[in-house]
């Protein structure tokens, strides 16, 4: 793509889109005009709808993948060509809304019981007691833990933004034991270069390593922690709102979910049916 991508990469970074964005907005335009083969500012609508059909039809990609190639074409030619294309014109798929698989608080304790590696298990562990995204626990300093306001800082997580989570004790005190048995300088996980954190795919090669070893079968992985931690906070009477900003939610509506698969609030409501005079 040459002095294109040069453009739609300065155009991102111009916009504060993060280094994993933009790498894979880029790949996704480099593969929409590796389709052609033609230059991207001679394609019109309805090439794009005919790269849409294929990526449907022919390469059967998932619908998260589909969105995320329609956001950088869109991106590219109506940010960076500026073209006065309208949206609609470029629909997104339809998603269904599935719910997430739940591990219950047995399950968590199995998985942190069958991690041998002290570092291996701070990682998962830290994952749960604060809701961390993968990602963010990766990205993790050590100067991000304040033992003394028992918090811990995620430094420009999802959409760039900065929070807190509660540290919790029992993470404090095996992370005291991490700190002083390894000593990591400038970041909490290092990764194999020297200078770099670990990167998001060890640390979910670690979760499924323990996931195996603790005997669970469920489908889930290491974010499906995240998903328990929340949900685990609703069934003891946490805040909805209180859990949104522990997640790092923009919207109300993506921590809802979560209140379809909180036990209590299927075993504590009462169904209609018990309230009828028929025994």
């Amino acid at each position: 793509m040459g002095r294109f991508r040069e453009k739609m990469d300065r155009d991102m970074q111009i916009r504060g889109y993060s280094t994993s964005t933009r790498d894979i907005y880029l790949r996704c335009v480099r593969d929409f005009v590796k389709y052609f083969m033609v230059r991207p500012d001679r394609l019109n609508q309805e090439d794009i709808n005919r790269y849409q059909q294929y990526l449907i039809e022919e390469k059967k990609v998932s619908v998260p993948y589909f969105n995320q190639a329609v956001s950088a074409i869109r991106f590219f030619y109506i940010t960076s060509l500026g073209r006065k294309w309208e949206i609609r014109m470029l629909p997104y798929h339809r998603t269904a809304r599935s719910l997430p698989e739940i591990l219950s608080r047995q399950e968590v304790s199995a998985i942190f019981d069958a991690t041998t590696n002290i570092k291996h298990r701070v990682i998962l562990m830290t994952v749960y007691s604060g809701g961390l995204r993968v990602s963010e626990v990766v990205g993790l300093r050590v100067s991000d833990i304040d033992n003394d306001r028992r918090v811990i800082r995620i430094n420009k997580g999802k959409g760039r933004k900065d929070r807190y989570v509660m540290l919790s004790l029992k993470l404090a005190s095996v992370l005291q034991e991490y700190l002083s048995r390894y000593k990591p300088g400038y970041w909490l996980f290092p990764g194999q270069k020297p200078g770099t954190h670990m990167v998001s795919r060890s640390a979910q090669k670690i979760f499924r390593k323990a996931r195996t070893d603790a005997g669970i079968t469920k489908n889930v992985t290491i974010h499906s922690l995240r998903h328990s931690f929340a949900t685990h906070l609703m069934e003891d009477g946490a805040n909805i709102r209180v859990i949104q900003s522990l997640l790092g939610h923009m919207s109300l509506r993506s921590t809802s979910v979560y209140t379809h698969v909180a036990g209590n609030y299927l075993s504590e409501t009462q169904s209609p049916m018990d309230r009828t005079d028929r025994p």
